[in-house]
């Protein structure tokens, strides 16, 4: 019996970060984007609400992506946005699977596009080369948000 239960609480656990992803629509795979987010590291970091870092180092460049999936590009409070960023808040842009992945495979571009506005530029100059490790991103991402 005790075999049994533990068991099915490791099960959990594993599968955890995967129903978190999900419940966010996203589609890549958490695991994987952990290890694409070792590109991200040099500039963003994961901390949660507590205060406990999640992913990433102390890095300030970029924002903390704690939350991200799901919310509106640029809300992140305490953090000064480029003028682009600003203008897709402004916009009311919320940061989905297809959002996300179009934005960090080509941050100017994206913000062009959905600004309309040909003179704004994003401040990430990272480019995620492949649209598979973009997904796996967003999913490492939201696999690390609280329900």
């Amino acid at each position: 019996m005790t075999r049994k239960i533990l068991l099915a609480a490791a099960a959990t656990m594993l599968t955890a970060p995967m129903a978190f992803a999900e419940a966010h629509g996203a589609s890549g795979d958490p695991e994987a984007g952990e290890a694409a987010f070792r590109q991200c590291v040099a500039c963003h970091v994961v901390v949660n609400d507590e205060g406990e870092t999640l992913a990433g180092r102390n890095a300030r460049v970029g924002p903390n992506l704690y939350g991200v999936a799901g919310e509106t590009f640029g809300s992140v409070e305490d953090f000064r946005w480029s003028p682009g960023l600003e203008a897709l808040n402004e916009a009311g842009i919320t940061i989905t699977e297809e959002t996300f992945t179009a934005y960090v495979m080509d941050p100017t571009g994206y913000i062009r596009e959905a600004t309309g506005n040909n003179s704004l530029r994003g401040a990430m100059t990272f480019r995620v080369r492949s649209e598979e490790d973009a997904l796996n991103l967003y999913a490492y991402l939201a696999s690390l948000q609280a329900e």
